[in-house]
């Protein structure tokens, strides 16, 4: 290799890292004016956040704050998550627009859906989290309280634990693209899925007893998914297989 190749070589790699810097900027630019922008309303987004335990909890009842400064960080915390959710679709974006151009074009057929449907995946997760567990799992757990316990939740607890079971779900409902991709990659088919079924739905009553609370709604309404999840994987696998074949798969 001359040294004319060395220089050109390293121009690249160079003008490549100029480019992340370009777009990881653009990306935390987006995240950052719409953190700024819903600053002022940091403490409703809270208030949204805490709804489902507050209408599980007995009338009058309210969160308690036990740090200095925790009633002033968690609803900034919470902020910053949500105005990352917003921008995500322009992070997803800068990320797309850097990888797009060294892919040849049955490669973008497999990575654009990938990426946009394991997002718009998550997003639903935490949806599902939020709208229909929350309000279920702390309705239930409320009513085993004892008479004699005042229930008050601290706000940095509530909020770990919202992550927490966020985050759960969220990963929860990627399994389709995990499915997908494995069969696509050929690491295994869908026949050798489907005799691992069994195995699968133990797999997921036990990750769903670790994750989740201590009782048995919560890890119900997060083990019933995870299974039904997985067989959409297998249903829609072998038609991404045949969707996003490279042109000599198909000669």
């Amino acid at each position: 290799m001359t040294e004319d190749d060395n220089n050109a070589g390293a121009e690249t790699f160079i003008s490549h890292l100029v480019e992340l810097r370009n777009r990881v900027m653009k990306a935390l630019i987006a995240v950052i004016v719409v953190f700024l922008a819903l600053m002022p309303f940091a403490g409703r987004i809270y208030d949204l956040l805490a709804s489902p335990m507050m209408l599980a909890l007995p009338a009058g009842s309210k969160m308690i704050a036990t740090g200095v400064i925790t009633p002033f960080l968690i609803p900034v915390k919470v902020t910053l998550l949500v105005a990352f959710l917003i921008a995500l679709p322009i992070v997803l974006y800068q990320a797309w627009a850097f990888i797009a151009p060294g892919l040849y074009e049955h490669e973008k057929k497999l990575v654009a859906p990938l990426v946009i449907s394991s997002s718009l995946l998550f997003l639903v997760g935490v949806a599902f989290c939020y709208f229909f567990v929350f309000g279920t799992v702390f309705k239930f757990v409320n009513e085993f309280a004892p008479q004699s316990v005042a229930v008050a939740p601290d706000i940095e607890s509530y909020f770990s634990f919202v992550m927490t079971m966020f985050i759960a779900f969220g990963l929860t409902f990627e399994v389709p693209i995990v499915v997908i991709v494995l069969v696509r990659m050929g690491v295994v088919t869908v026949e050798r899925l489907r005799e691992f079924r069994p195995y699968v739905i133990v797999g997921a009553f036990i990750v769903a007893a670790v994750v989740t609370p201590p009782d048995v709604m919560s890890q119900l309404l997060l083990a019933i998914p995870l299974c039904l999840l997985f067989e959409l994987g297998l249903l829609l696998a072998p038609l991404f297989a045949r969707a996003t074949r490279a042109p000599e798969e198909t000669a």
